[in-house]
């Protein structure tokens, strides 16, 4: 009887803990150890099958005794890796550095400054996050381009050739610039509301001109936040994988892209593993300095008195900062347009315009890739439904359990790029006795452990607002503690359960690398289908498709505002 109890009391939760941990045990902390064994042997490692098969283990232990660093000493003497090493930290530093630069007047002008349409420029800074990179890549082409509109009206304007050649490093960058920003310009714009007002009146009080007490006090007070938001450009910079498998050129070598043609194109298991062992460790050192830079370090003052700090109202800086703010969005605005157009054109490239316009690309699409959409919708819908069962029970025991094995998992999938995941889930679970790899549920899985986090942030935040007191008072009358969970907390974490879900939700729907390097063909989402009919010359039906894509991520983050009641500006 009294084990009854005690299964009653403390069973079920323990059980359902023990099983998430050993969820991330088998699809992400075993998937990254191979992974590492493979870049040290230089041959496929089955850890599961040496679990179970006897051969299996004795042929692992043979390639272990054969470990070595060779391949890592090997990765400085072949320079096509190197190269793809170097060039990719050039990209990513020059992107972050970049994007800071280009943020910092956008980031004052909303904390700090009556600009006139702030609230629409606010909700205008998030359209470059509802475009897949590989498709911001492509409008780029559709503008920039040999037959793009921007180079057409260049040359009417007495031009020669083309203002830049879009596939290159330069390309790359601007792509990048142009739709990473948001992800630096809000982390800025709290760094500059945070900062102590008091300090800039006192400045100017005692006699500076605003100019040098903008960059003297007020820039100086704001440089964790930018440093911050500078790492965090720079870990999804070297991570994306969207921008240069389009626009990468093939003299130019970025790890990324080394990674996905050595193990699609040539199934050369050692190469892959070692670059994805570095792209791990690079994003993983950057995530961690991120994080140091923020932890502990805010500059202020500490007074008795709330601070208010006037905002800004000199006409010409608000002129200067409305025009600055609406040039940088018309950017990725007018390669939404250009991908629309696109769409909808006959055909287009001889003049700026398209000769002429129709909707036979969207009949296409619904008629001949409607598997395309049910897929990207089921698949998504697998992962959301996965996400909120572990993100609800992972933030039940990291606040009310303090679980920090927990809290440090689920945090994990942060460091990883996309492409690295999929490469280790593939070596991983390419043979018996769990050869998932080739199936829509491991494909299900990766979404879920790469997009997870976001849940999870979600859920903890709600959480935290809820009383302990209100599921003690239900074990009190007899409910087991899992039942007072799934009965009393769960409802009352709905807010953050919606949110993060439909955040999970839209980035699965716009998931690149992962999904061109796992998706079976039966089960080829809508991403897939966009990159496969690029690749076939199809930019018509890929364009109809993108703006289908677009249309949803739009649709479903406009939910996520309402249900969050989101503030951005």
């Amino acid at each position: 009887m009294s084990r009854f109890r005690f299964w009653r009391r403390w069973g079920g939760l323990d059980l359902l803990r023990w099983s998430i941990v050993l969820f991330f045990l088998v699809f992400l902390i075993v998937p990254l150890l191979s992974i590492f064994l493979v870049s040290l042997t230089g041959e496929p490692v089955n850890l599961f099958g040496s679990l179970v098969n006897p051969a299996i283990f004795q042929s692992t232990v043979e390639k272990l005794s054969g470990a070595s660093l060779e391949g890592y000493r090997d990765l400085w003497e072949e320079s096509r890796y190197f190269h793809a090493l170097v060039n990719s930290l050039k990209l990513s530093t020059g992107v972050a550095c970049w994007v800071t630069l280009m943020c910092i007047p956008m980031a004052y002008a909303f904390a700090r400054t009556d600009m006139p349409g702030k609230k629409w420029f606010a909700a205008l800074s998030t359209v470059p996050l509802v475009m897949p990179t590989f498709i911001a890549a492509y409008a780029f082409t559709l503008m920039f381009g040999q037959t793009g509109w921007v180079n057409h009206i260049w040359r009417a304007l007495g031009g020669d050739g083309v203002l830049f050649e879009i596939k290159s490093m330069l390309g790359i960058i601007l792509v990048q610039v142009f739709f990473f920003f948001p992800y630096a310009l809000w982390p800025m714009v709290a760094a500059f509301k945070a900062a102590d007002g008091a300090l800039e009146e006192a400045s100017r009080n005692l006699g500076a001109k605003s100019g040098l007490t903008f960059v003297m006090v007020t820039l100086s007070l704001a440089v964790p936040g930018i440093l911050s938001a500078m790492l965090l450009v720079f870990t999804i910079s070297f991570s994306d994988f969207g921008t240069p498998i389009i626009m990468a050129p093939k003299e130019l070598n970025l790890i990324v892209v080394e990674a996905y043609r050595e193990i699609a194109g040539f199934f050369n298991w050692s190469g892959s593993a070692i670059l994805t062992v570095v792209m791990v460790a690079v994003a993983a050192l950057f995530f961690w300095l991120q994080r140091w830079v923020i932890k502990g370090r805010e500059y202020g003052t500490i007074s008795g008195k709330p601070v208010v700090t006037r905002p800004v109202r000199h006409k010409g800086a608000l002129a200067g900062l409305m025009i600055y703010t609406s040039v940088v969005l018309a950017v990725p605005l007018l390669a939404v347009g250009s991908i629309f157009l696109s769409s909808v054109a006959t055909t287009w490239g001889h003049h700026a315009l398209p000769n002429g316009y129709t909707l036979r690309h969207y009949a296409t699409i619904f008629h001949s890739s409607t598997s395309n959409i049910v897929n990207s919708l089921v698949l998504a819908s697998g992962a959301l439904v996965l996400s909120v069962i572990i993100a609800t029970f992972i933030s039940y025991f990291v606040i009310r359990r303090g679980s920090a094995k927990l809290d440090f998992l689920s945090s994990m999938p942060l460091v990883v790029p996309g492409i690295a995941l999929g490469i280790a889930l593939i070596q991983t679970f390419n043979t018996a006795p769990l050869h998932l790899t080739g199936t829509a549920l491991l494909l299900i899985i990766a979404y879920t452990i790469r997009r997870m986090p976001y849940m999870i942030r979600s859920t903890m935040g709600t959480m935290m607002a809820i009383r302990k007191e209100m599921e003690e008072a239900s074990v009190n009358l007899g409910a087991s503690p899992l039942l007072a969970v799934v009965t009393v907390v769960g409802p009352l974490l709905l807010p953050g359960i919606s949110a993060g879900a439909i955040l999970v939700f839209v980035t699965v729907i716009k998931e690149t690398s992962i999904t061109i390097l796992m998706a079976p063909t039966s089960w080829a989402p809508m991403s897939l289908a966009v990159f496969q009919n690029l690749l076939r010359g199809e930019f018509y039906t890929a364009s109809a498709m993108s703006i289908l894509i677009i249309a949803i991520v739009v649709v479903l983050q406009l939910v996520a505002r309402r249900l969050t009641k989101e503030q951005l500006y």
